[in-house]
C-alpha cells in the first residue's frame, strides 16, 4: 500500500506535468510552481524539505547549459552561421532539393554539437531568408529542419537537453556516449534523409527565381568581427576536445563548459551583460522545477515502487525492458515534451538497474543500455508533436514570426509518421548493437 507521504508527492507531480502539458502558463512557471508545492507538502509532511530540494538540483546539467550558451551566443554574434548557410546555398545553386538536403545535413551536425534549440535559432532565419530571395514555400524546409535537429542532438551529450541530464546522472563519459549512440544516429539520419525527399516530393518540385541574387552575396560580408569569430572558434574547439577527456581527466564536463565561456568572455573582451543576453533563463529555471520535482517523488520511494511493477512486467528480461524504455519515453516525449519525460524515467532506471534480476545482466555491459535506450526514446520521440522538444516549440515560433505559421495538427501529420519509422530504424539497431555487446 501507498503511504501517504506518496499519496500527496504522486499527486503533485502528476498535477504539475498536467499543468506543463495543458500550457495554461508557461511551462517553467509550472514547473516551479510543482517544485514550490513538493516542498511545502514535504515540509509540513516531514519527506521533503528545502535543503533536500536544492539537494536534488543537478547543477552539472545547469552549469553545462550556462556554458555552452554563452559559447555559442558568442559565436552566433560574429555572423559565421549565415555565412555558412549562403555558401551552402549558392554551393546548391538553387536547386530546391539540394538546398533541403544540406541543411538538415547543417542542422543535424550543428545539433549535434550546440544543442538543437540554438541550431534551429539559428538555420530558421537564414532559411526564411534565402527562400523568399528564391521565392519558394519556406515550411517544408523549416519542418525538414526541426526534424533533422532532433535526430541529430541525439547523437552526443550536449546535442540535446535529455541527454544532458542523461549523462550527467549517470556519468558517462562524452567519447562513451557518442560511441555508443552516435552509430545509431548516423545510420537513423541517413534513412531518414530519403524518408524526407519523399514526404515532400511534391514542394521539393518548386521552380525557384531569382538564383542569380543568391548567387551574387557575399557570404563573407556576414562576418561581423573576424578577430573575436577567430578567437571563440579556437576556444570551441578547445572545448570539445575537453569533452572528448574530460573522464580521463577528472574534470565534470559542466567546468569545461564553463571554462570555455569565461575564457571567451577574458580573451575576447566581451561584456559579461552581452554574453549573458544568450542564456535562455527560463529554460534553466525549468530544469531546476523539474530537479526538485522529481526529486521528491525520488524521495518517497514511488520510483522504486514503479521499477519493481516494471521488473514484473518485463519478467526481468532485459531486452523486454529496453524495448519498453525506448517507446514509452518516446511516446511520452511527444505528449508532454522529452525534458520532462526524461526526468521521470532516470530515477526509475536508476531503481530498475539496482534490481538483483537486473543488475546481474548489466554487470557485463561497460554501461548500462538503459541509458541509450532512454536517450533514443527520448530525443527521437521529440519529433512525435510540436510540444515534443524545445526545439520544435522555438523553431514553430520563429517560423510564425517571419509568415510560415505551421498548427499542430500540420506538424503532427508530417513529424508522428516520421518519428515512428525512425524509431523502428534505431529500435532495431539498438537491439543489434546490445546483442554484439553481450556476444562478445
Amino acid at each position: 500500500m501507498a503511504t501517504e507521504a506518496q499519496i500527496v508527492a504522486g499527486v503533485i507531480f502528476v498535477f504539475t506535468f498536467a499543468l506543463i502539458a495543458s500550457e495554461k502558463l508557461h511551462r517553467t512557471t509550472s514547473a516551479l510552481f510543482g517544485a514550490m508545492l513538493m516542498i511545502i507538502a514535504g515540509t509540513v509532511m516531514s519527506f521533503y524539505d528545502t535543503s533536500k530540494g536544492f539537494g536534488a538540483i543537478d547543477f552539472n546539467t545547469i552549469g553545462l547549459l550556462l556554458g555552452m550558451m554563452i559559447i555559442v551566443g558568442v559565436i552566433m554574434e560574429t555572423g559565421f552561421f549565415e555565412c555558412i548557410a549562403i555558401k551552402m546555398a549558392k554551393i546548391a545553386k538553387g536547386d530546391v532539393w539540394k538546398i533541403m538536403l544540406m541543411f538538415v545535413l547543417a542542422t543535424a551536425v550543428a545539433s549535434a554539437f550546440l544543442d538543437n534549440v540554438t541550431t534551429v535559432l539559428l538555420m530558421i532565419p537564414i532559411t526564411v531568408s534565402i527562400a523568399n530571395t528564391l521565392e519558394i514555400k519556406a515550411t517544408p524546409l523549416i519542418m525538414a529542419e526541426i526534424l533533422a535537429s532532433n535526430i541529430g542532438g541525439a547523437s552526443t551529450v550536449i546535442g540535446d537537453p535529455p541527454n544532458i541530464m542523461i549523462a550527467s546522472y549517470a556519468e558517462i563519459p562524452f567519447l562513451t556516449f557518442i560511441l555508443n549512440v552516435g552509430p545509431i544516429i548516423i545510420v537513423t539520419m541517413l534513412i531518414s534523409i530519403f524518408l524526407l525527399k519523399w514526404m515532400y516530393k511534391e514542394d521539393l518540385k518548386q521552380e525557384p527565381k531569382h538564383v542569380e541574387l543568391l548567387m551574387e552575396k557575399d557570404e563573407w560580408k556576414e562576418i561581423k568581427n573576424m578577430p573575436v569569430l577567430k578567437k571563440s572558434m579556437i576556444v570551441f574547439g578547445a572545448v570539445i576536445v575537453l569533452f572528448l577527456v574530460h573522464h580521463t581527466l577528472h574534470i565534470p564536463i559542466a567546468v569545461v563548459a564553463l571554462m570555455g565561456a569565461i575564457t571567451i568572455l577574458v580573451w575576447a573582451g566581451i561584456h559579461p551583460a552581452d554574453a549573458l543576453q544568450h542564456v535562455h533563463w527560463s529554460t534553466l529555471f525549468f530544469f531546476v522545477g523539474l530537479f526538485i520535482l522529481v526529486g521528491g517523488v525520488v524521495e518517497v520511494g514511488i520510483m522504486d515502487l514503479l521499477a519493481g511493477g516494471l521488473e514484473a512486467l518485463t519478467g526481468g528480461n532485459l531486452f523486454v525492458a529496453l524495448l519498453f524504455i525506448l517507446w514509452v519515453s518516446a511516446l511520452a516525449s511527444a505528449v508532454m515534451n522529452n525534458i520532462p519525460a526524461t526526468a521521470t524515467m532516470i530515477p526509475l532506471i536508476a531503481a530498475l538497474a539496482a534490481s538483483p534480476i537486473f543488475a546481474t545482466q548489466l554487470a557485463s555491459f561497460h554501461v548500462n543500455p538503459m541509458w541509450w535506450a532512454l536517450s533514443i526514446g527520448a530525443c527521437l520521440g521529440g519529433n512525435g508533436s510540436l510540444v515534443g522538444a524545445s526545439a520544435n516549440l522555438v523553431a514553430v515560433g520563429l517560423s510564425e514570426k517571419f509568415g510560415y505559421p505551421i498548427g499542430f495538427r500540420e506538424f503532427f501529420v508530417k513529424a508522428f509518421p516520421f518519428m515512428i519509422i525512425t524509431m523502428l530504424v534505431a529500435t532495431v539497431l539498438l537491439m543489434v548493437s546490445v546483442g554484439l555487446q553481450m556476444i562478445m
